[in-house]
């Protein structure tokens, strides 16, 4: 079963999350299939810019916690986002998760419908949004984060434009996008690039400098034992044993 679909059009080739199972999940298929995408994205000369997108009523619910990637494979998938050398646009018109926050932080433009709801859940869980904080400390406002990282609480689109999580929602995605393309169509593909790494050189120094411990500290919270029982509790659809 394919779970990343490719379309294009007029320089624009739109990647399709499509594992309905699992609310589009981030497993390790999932994760390779995307990054095999977006390489053949970066090498191919009719690709001016990449939209990410999904089916069904959610982005991306998290890291399946039944078939988790690799820390290492989720960071290089951060980093591939961040590096390819067109941009990429997510497109969003449902809920995002945990780890499906990270592919929004990773996108150079993120636009949202005004009903897609937000939510960083891993410490409810027993663990910490380690590794997606490599796009995201640098890109969204530390207060806010401060708040929604230490909460879990759910927020919705105009408070994720507000930290700087999208840069816009509105009514219907695909009108607030349009401009956007246009944009990006009327720009060649060197200024692009270029302009793209003068904005990305920030993000990209969190990954040198923080990848390692950051993927460290995710393999070790998700062997914890508190994990085990939040992971547990999350898929039997019960209250783990420290929530009040």
């Amino acid at each position: 079963m394919t779970l990343v679909h490719s379309e294009h059009e007029r320089g624009i080739t739109t990647l399709t999350l499509d594992s309905p199972a699992n609310r589009n999940a981030l497993s390790a298929p999932l994760v390779t299939e995307l990054a095999e995408a977006l390489t053949g994205c970066g090498k191919d000369a009719d690709v001016r810019a990449v939209v990410l997108t999904h089916t069904g009523n959610t982005f991306c619910a998290g890291a399946d916690l039944r078939d988790p990637p690799h820390p290492d494979a989720l960071v290089a998938l951060l980093r591939q986002i961040v590096e390819l050398p067109k941009p990429v646009v997510a497109r969003v018109t449902g809920h995002v998760r945990a780890g499906g926050l990270g592919l929004l932080g990773a996108c150079d433009i993120a636009v949202a419908s005004a009903e897609a709801t937000f939510a960083f859940t891993e410490v409810r869980i027993g663990v910490a949004p380690a590794v997606i904080s490599l796009p995201l400390l640098a890109r969204t406002d530390p207060r806010a984060l401060a708040r929604y990282y230490l909460t879990g609480e759910k927020f919705d689109a105009a408070e994720a434009v507000r930290v700087g999580l999208l840069t816009e929602a509105g009514d219907y995605a695909d009108a607030t996008l349009a401009p956007v393309l246009d944009g990006l169509r009327r720009s060649s593909p060197q200024g692009l690039a270029e302009t793209k790494r003068l904005l990305t050189a920030r993000v990209l120094e969190s990954f040198d400098r923080d990848a390692a411990t950051l993927t460290e500290l995710s393999a070790r919270l998700f062997a914890s034992d508190q994990a085990r029982e939040g992971m547990a509790a999350f898929l039997e659809r019960r209250d783990p044993p420290w929530a009040e």
